[in-house]
C-alpha cells in the first residue's frame, strides 16, 4: 500500500472508526475482528509516520515529494476489509467512510489484477462477499490460511493457489466446517478457549518470501 502522509493517515482516520470501540467489545466476534484489523491499522499508521517505506516522487511542476507505504500478504488485507465491513454495520458511517473503503476495495483488486489477471480473477470474489464475516474466529482463519500461503513461498505460483486456500474462509464449505472443527479439538486440548488460540510462524522465513 503506498500514499501521500494525507493518503494514508485518511485510511487509518476512517478504519479507526470501525475497530477498537469499548462498547462493543463484550460482544461476540468484536473483539477477534479488532485483533485481526489491529495488525493492519498499525502497518498503516507506521507507514505515514515514516517508518516503514518511502520513496520520491516527482510531480510534473517538478515538485518532488515523499510517498510512503507499507506491506501486507493478500491474505491480510482480504480479511481485514471484510472484517471492516461487518463492524460498519454496527458503527455510523458517512460518505467519506463508504467511499474510502470503495476505494480500498477498488485498489486492491487493481493490485491483484495487476499482479496476475489469471489468479486475480478467482480471488475477486473474496474482497467484498466471499469471506465469512460474521466468523467469530476469523483471526485463527486468517493466520492459518496467511500461514499455508507463506508456505508455498509467494511469487504467481502462489497467488494461483490462494483461491483454494480462501475456501477456508466461506462459511460452512468443507474447508470452513474442517478447520473450525480443528480450532474446538485444540482449544480442548490446551484448555481455553478458540479465541485465545494463537498460530506460531517461527518456521517462516519472510526473506524468502517472493512478495
Amino acid at each position: 500500500m503506498w500514499g501521500t502522509y494525507d493518503d494514508l493517515r485518511n485510511v487509518y482516520d476512517v478504519i479507526a472508526k470501525f475497530w477498537n470501540q469499548d462498547d462493543f467489545l463484550d460482544k461476540k466476534g468484536f473483539e477477534n475482528r479488532d485483533k485481526l484489523v489491529s495488525g493492519f491499522v498499525h502497518e498503516i499508521r507506521k507507514a505515514y509516520e515514516g517508518s516503514r517505506l518511502k520513496r520520491e516522487h516527482s510531480h510534473f511542476t517538478l515538485d518532488t515529494f515523499n510517498y510512503f507505504g507499507c506491506q501486507f500478504s493478500w491474505v491480510h488485507i482480504l480479511f481485514s476489509l471484510s472484517a471492516i465491513r461487518f463492524n460498519m454495520r454496527f458503527l455510523e458511517s458517512d460518505k467519506f467512510d463508504l467511499g474510502m473503503m470503495l476505494q480500498l476495495e477498488y485498489w486492491t483488486e487493481r493490485a491483484m489484477r495487476d499482479f496476475d489477471e489469471a489468479g486475480a480473477r478467482n480471488l475477486a470474489y473474496y474482497i467484498a462477499d466471499g469471506i465469512y464475516q460474521g466468523n467469530p474466529y476469523t483471526y485463527q482463519f486468517m493466520r492459518s490460511i496467511n500461514a499455508d500461503y507463506f508456505e508455498f513461498g509467494g511469487g504467481k505460483t502462489a497467488f494461483r493457489k490462494l483461491s483454494k486456500l480462501m475456501r477456508r474462509a466461506v462459511y460452512a464449505t468443507e474447508e470452513y466446517n474442517s478447520y473450525h472443527a480443528h480450532l474446538i479439538l485444540e482449544a480442548q486440548r490446551l484448555e481455553c478457549e478458540i479465541t485465545d488460540l494463537e498460530l506460531s510462524d517461527d518456521n517462516i522465513d519472510y526473506e524468502k518470501i517472493k512478495w
